[in-house]
């Protein structure tokens, strides 16, 4: 998502999945394997006609902080580790521009303690995420507890490209899906969250 040190550029755009397993072909045929997962046994031999196989699984713990502007969260995955992630972009539905800054830690435990001591807690998200990598954009397919399916696009702006190149792609890769304006978000899975009264906290 991001390198150390600076503000990084993306432009990213979320919505709601109607049907996963028509998400998963698609980003599947997006990556040129048509629609087998190569890597599952028996693949092209009675084998699903989909999986996550060709993608990447990610178990993401999200606690978001109260701060003045912008987002402050910490992620935790499977392995232990953990990035604290600051970003800031609006609040509106479609493709929009995010400036970002991450930095790993070894110890998110201690850190999560410090900081929910000093900030205070918004909320917590938890999610399955199956990674995909397209071009210069990261897929999302995201099953976030408490919410359901969804997709997420992160345009990764190389330094000479504007947050309309970036728009422009974001828009093909929705038109791949089939993904309508009805669908697109606005705001983090937390805000969603919130809205129905449920801040995470349960695992």
């Amino acid at each position: 998502m991001g390198a150390l040190g600076g503000m990084r550029r993306n432009v990213e755009v979320k919505a709601r999945l109607r049907a996963r397993e028509e998400a998963l072909r698609a980003a599947l045929r997006l990556q040129g394997l048509g629609s087998v997962c190569p890597v599952c046994p028996g693949a092209g031999q009675g084998a699903p006609q989909v999986c996550p196989g060709a993608g990447q699984v990610l178990l993401q713990t999200d606690t978001f902080f109260r701060v003045p502007r912008g987002r402050l969260k910490l992620r935790r995955t499977q392995d232990g580790r953990g990035e604290l992630i600051f970003y800031e972009r609006p609040d509106s539905a479609g493709p929009k521009l995010s400036k970002f800054s991450i930095t790993p830690t070894a110890d998110p435990e201690g850190l999560q303690a410090v900081l929910s001591q000093s900030l205070g807690v918004l909320g917590t998200v938890r999610k399955e995420r199956l990674l995909f990598l397209l071009g210069q954009t990261r897929l999302h397919l995201d099953r976030v507890q408490g919410l359901g399916d969804f997709l997420e696009l992160e345009v990764v702006l190389r330094p000479e490209q504007s947050e309309e190149d970036g728009q422009r792609v974001a828009l093909e890769l929705l038109q791949e899906f089939g993904i309508g304006e009805q669908d697109l978000i606005s705001g983090a899975y937390l805000d969603l969250l919130l809205a129905q009264g449920d801040n995470g906290d349960t695992p």
